[in-house]
């Protein structure tokens, strides 16, 4: 496909966007029933009445959660890679994946189908059988090994990663940047000083 039918396509498809979205919006304009009332035209946020103005300080905690919880939530993403590694490994596991089909006795042993796409699907570009020279059963018995290590290596991996996360959570925990309502706590300075000022204040007369 050349530059040109790219281009192409992307024209296309934003064209038809915008008349998609301009449709909508003036079929809705014709059709809608036109009944302004103050209730109707006044503002509102998620269907409650507003108080006050709208030019406000916003509490810093509306960011620090937003910020925490995306931080979390594209952590938590990494996890789907690592499931199909898993799964993968897990699969060729099994006895009855791992075997190895031999075509011939005079032509060498190859891989099955099954542990080929899930070899493909781990990143083996070439999949080959462990030992051309071996048996079925010494060739399965190699993968099976192989995949055990490779299962036993994505758990630490997996193990680390979220110990590691679980360590910014707690830590993020113990701040107290999860909860809603936070006491601050005086400086060790603070509460003699003030101590002392309204010590003086009852003595002066």
């Amino acid at each position: 496909m050349g530059t040109t039918a790219i281009v192409a396509y992307l024209v296309l498809f934003a064209t038809v966007g915008f008349l998609f979205i301009f449709a909508a919006l003036a079929i809705g304009w014709f059709l809608r029933a036109k009944l302004p009332s103050p209730e109707k035209l006044d503002t509102y946020e998620c269907g409650e009445p507003s108080v006050g103005s709208s030019f406000v300080q916003f509490d810093l905690r509306f960011y620090v959660i937003a910020l925490v919880f995306i931080v979390f939530d594209v952590e938590v993403a990494f996890f789907f890679p690592w499931a199909v590694v898993f799964g993968n490994a897990a699969q060729l596991k099994d006895p009855n994946v791992a075997k190895v089909a031999v075509v011939a006795p005079a032509e060498p042993a190859q891989l099955s189908p099954p542990v080929e796409k899930r070899l493909r699907d781990l990143g083996v570009r070439e999949p080959t059988i462990p030992d051309p020279r071996g048996g079925a059963v010494e060739n399965a018995r190699t993968i099976e090994a192989t995949a055990s290590r490779l299962a036993l290596t994505a758990m630490i991996d997996i193990g680390v990663f979220f110990a590691v996360l679980m360590v910014g959570f707690a830590y993020v925990w113990f701040r107290g940047d999860l909860d809603w309502v936070r006491a601050v706590g005086e400086r060790p300075g603070q509460a003699a000083a003030r101590a002392e000022a309204v010590a003086a204040a009852v003595v002066e007369p």
